[in-house]
C-alpha cells in the first residue's frame, strides 16, 4: 500500500497575534497644545494698536509700517494654533506623518502672537522688522558654527564638550589680532588658530590617552575660561588701546540680492563672517554625506572596527575630525569680537558653546537641520534685545534667559529619542 498523502498544511491568518502598534508619540501634541493655550492667553490681553516697522526692508522703495489691531490679530492667531494644534492631536493619536510640521505651524502662531502682543497699546513702539531678523542671522553664526563643530567632531567618534572654551578662544584671538594689526579681517582669519590649539588638547587626551570626553570637555572649558580671564586681567586692561579694541567688520552688500525687499537687507547685507558661514553649511553638508571623505568619517563614529579592515585610518580621521571642529567654533568665537565690533570681555562667548551643543542634538547631528535649530536659538536671543528697545515691562533678567529657556524646552520637549553616532566617546582600538 501506497503511504498516504498529507495535504499541505495551511497557515490560518486569524492565528497570527494582533499586530503591535508603535506608541503614540505625545511630545509634539502636548507642545502645540501649551503654545496654543499661551496664544490663547495673549489674545485675552492684547489690547490697543501694534505697529511693525518696515525701515530699511529696502532701498529702491519705502515700505509703510504695519498697524493691526492686535486684539484681532493675536485672537485670528490663537484659533489658527488651535487649528493647528488639534491637527497635530489628531495625526499622533492616529500615527500619521507630519505631526512636527502641524506643531512647527502652532509654533509659527505662537510667536507671531507674542511679537504683536509685545508692541500692543504702547505709545512710540514698534516692532522693528528687518532688525530683529538680521540681528537673529548675526546672532547666530556662533552657535551655527559651534553646532558644526560639533556634528563634525562627533560623526568621527569624538564628544566635543569644549566647544565653549574653542568659541572663547577664538574671541580672544580674534580681539588680539584685530586689536595689533588693525585689522579685524585679520583677526577673524586667526580666530580659529585658537579653536584648534583647543582642539589639539581635546584630541591629546581622548584619542591618545583614551580619557573620558565628558571630562576632558569640561576641564577644557575651565582651563579657558581661567586663561583668558588671567590675561584680560593682566595684560589687555594694561594696554587697552593697542591690544584689545573694538574694531568690527564691515558689511558687504551683494548687489541684486541685496535689493530684494525684506529678505535682502536681512540675508545678504552682512559681514563676511556671515558670508563665510553660508559657504561653510553648504560645503559641509555636501561633503559629508556626499562625498568620500564623510562616508569614511561616519564611519569612524558608527563602526571603527570595519571602518579599519577597509584601511581607514580610524584614529588619524578622529584626529583631522577634531582639529576641523575646532577651527570650526574658533571661527565662530570671532562673532564675539570683531564679529559685532566689541572688546574682548571675560567669558565673552557667554555659555553660546551649550546652546550649541542642544543645536547640534536638536539637530540630529545634521549640519541642514542643527543650521535650523541654531536660527532658533539666535532669533531668541536677539528678541530678548529687541524686546529692551521697545520698553516692554518684562524684566531685563528674564529677557537674558530667553535663549536658555528656548534650549530647555526644545532639548526636551521636541527631541525625544535621538540615536547619536553608536561609537562615539569609544576610543579605539
Amino acid at each position: 500500500m501506497s503511504a498516504p498523502t498529507h495535504a499541505p498544511e495551511r497557515h490560518n491568518e486569524k492565528s497570527i497575534g494582533p499586530v503591535v502598534q508603535a506608541p503614540i508619540q505625545w511630545r509634539f501634541p502636548i507642545a502645540a497644545i501649551v503654545m496654543a493655550v499661551l496664544t490663547i492667553g495673549f489674545a485675552i490681553i492684547s489690547k490697543g494698536e501694534s505697529v511693525f516697522s518696515m525701515a530699511g526692508a529696502s532701498r529702491a522703495f519705502d515700505i509703510p509700517n504695519w498697524h493691526m489691531d492686535s486684539t484681532l490679530v493675536v485672537w485670528i492667531l490663537a484659533a489658527l494654533a488651535v487649528a493647528f494644534a488639534a491637527g497635530a492631536t489628531f495625526l499622533a493619536v492616529n500615527r500619521k506623518k507630519h505631526v512636527a510640521t502641524m506643531t512647527g505651524l502652532a509654533a509659527v502662531a505662537f510667536i507671531l502672537a507674542f511679537l504683536v502682543w509685545i508692541v500692543a497699546g504702547r505709545t512710540g513702539a514698534h516692532m522693528p522688522v528687518v532688525q530683529l531678523l538680521q540681528g537673529a542671522v548675526a546672532f547666530a553664526v556662533p552657535l551655527i558654527l559651534g553646532a558644526l563643530s560639533g556634528v563634525v567632531c562627533e560623526r568621527s567618534g569624538i564628544i566635543n564638550i569644549a566647544i565653549e572654551g574653542q568659541l572663547l578662544a577664538g574671541a580672544f584671538m580674534g580681539a588680539v589680532v584685530a586689536s595689533i594689526s588693525n585689522s579685524p579681517v585679520l583677526g577673524m582669519l586667526l580666530a580659529p588658530i585658537a579653536g584648534m590649539l583647543v582642539a589639539l588638547l581635546l584630541g591629546l587626551f581622548t584619542i591618545k590617552y583614551r580619557v573620558d570626553h565628558i571630562i576632558v570637555g569640561v576641564v577644557l572649558n575651565m582651563l579657558v575660561l581661567g586663561l583668558t580671564s588671567f590675561l584680560y586681567s593682566s595684560w589687555l586692561t594694561s594696554d587697552p588701546g593697542h591690544l584689545n579694541k573694538a574694531m568690527a567688520l564691515s558689511r558687504i552688500r551683494i548687489p541684486l540680492l541685496a535689493d530684494i525687499p525684506v529678505i535682502g537687507p536681512v540675508f545678504f547685507n552682512q559681514t563676511i563672517l556671515v558670508y563665510l558661514m553660508y559657504i561653510i553649511v553648504i560645503v559641509l553638508q555636501f561633503m559629508l554625506f556626499r562625498s568620500r571623505w564623510g562616508l569614511r568619517l561616519r564611519a569612524c563614529g558608527e563602526h571603527p572596527k570595519a571602518a579599519d579592515t577597509v584601511g581607514i585610518k580610524v584614529n588619524r580621521t578622529r584626529w583631522r575630525s577634531v582639529i576641523l571642529g575646532g577651527a570650526l567654533a574658533g571661527l565662530g568665537g570671532a562673532f564675539f569680537t570683531v564679529g559685532i565690533g566689541l572688546a574682548f570681555t571675560k567669558n565673552a562667548a557667554a555659555g553660546n558653546g551649550f546652546i550649541a551643543l542642544a543645536a547640534m542634538i536638536l539637530g540630529r547631528w545634521n549640519p541642514k537641520d542643527a543650521v535650523a535649530a541654531a536660527a532658533i536659538f539666535g532669533f531668541a536671543t536677539n528678541l530678548g534685545y529687541v524686546m529692551q528697545s521697545v520698553n516692554n515691562s518684562i524684566p531685563y533678567e528674564f529677557l537674558l534667559m530667553i535663549p536658555y529657556v528656548v534650549t530647555i524646552l526644545a532639548v526636551a520637549g521636541f527631541v525625544g529619542a535621538v540615536r547619536p553616532p553608536a561609537m562615539e566617546g569609544k576610543p579605539y582600538p
